[in-house]
């Protein structure tokens, strides 16, 4: 039976709920209600053992923090002998326009300490990943300050349909692969 890891990259802490790094613990809190089930504390962070549509899925939250959440990415897999092209990474990025869904079944980190630590410890860029548009609103130098940021107000009143299509898009994922999904959802 083939096994799913969706993975939500973000901090643990209070300082860091909603903030536009923890935008992938944001898509799958959503996700997790969607499919049912809650999480529970375990090895590398929060579990969520679940299925969609006959397919075994784990939703992770690390609690590695972003800097090191290869080290949860990679105990899951190997726990569960889940195959490289069957995982899911979910995080932000500053190239993007504000809520902008970017697809890829591989790539490189593009700077991104969570990818760079997955990208390290499973020793390859070959693997599924679900990037959010956060923007790149900010001044010379303030770039922490922004992606440690909270949500403007604005921003807010769009994030919950922009979460929503994500969740959309991560069920796709798990029901009919990569490359349906991205055709069906990059850009959106």
């Amino acid at each position: 039976m083939n096994k799913y890891l969706i993975v939500g990259l973000g901090n643990v802490g209070l300082e860091y709920e909603m903030t536009r790094h923890n935008i992938g613990f944001l898509i799958v809190d959503q996700l997790s209600q969607k499919l049912g089930n809650s999480f529970k504390a375990s090895n590398f962070g929060q579990i969520n053992e679940t299925s969609y549509k006959g397919r075994k899925t784990f939703i992770l939250k690390p609690d590695t923090y972003m800097n090191l959440s290869g080290n949860a990415v990679k105990y899951w897999i190997q726990k569960e002998n889940i195959k490289i092209e069957n995982i899911l990474i979910i995080c932000d990025d500053l190239s993007l326009p504000f809520g902008t869904l970017r697809i890829k079944s591989k790539g490189s980190n593009a700077g991104h300490n969570g990818l760079k630590s997955i990208e390290s410890k499973l020793q390859t860029q070959q693997y599924p990943r679900l990037k959010f548009g956060i923007g790149n609103n900010f001044a010379k130098g303030k770039q922490i300050d922004y992606v440690l940021g909270k949500w403007s107000d604005e921003e807010k009143k769009l994030l919950v349909p922009r979460i929503d299509l994500s969740t959309d898009a991560i069920m796709n994922f798990i029901f009919t692969g990569i490359t349906h999904t991205m055709n069906e959802f990059n850009g959106k």
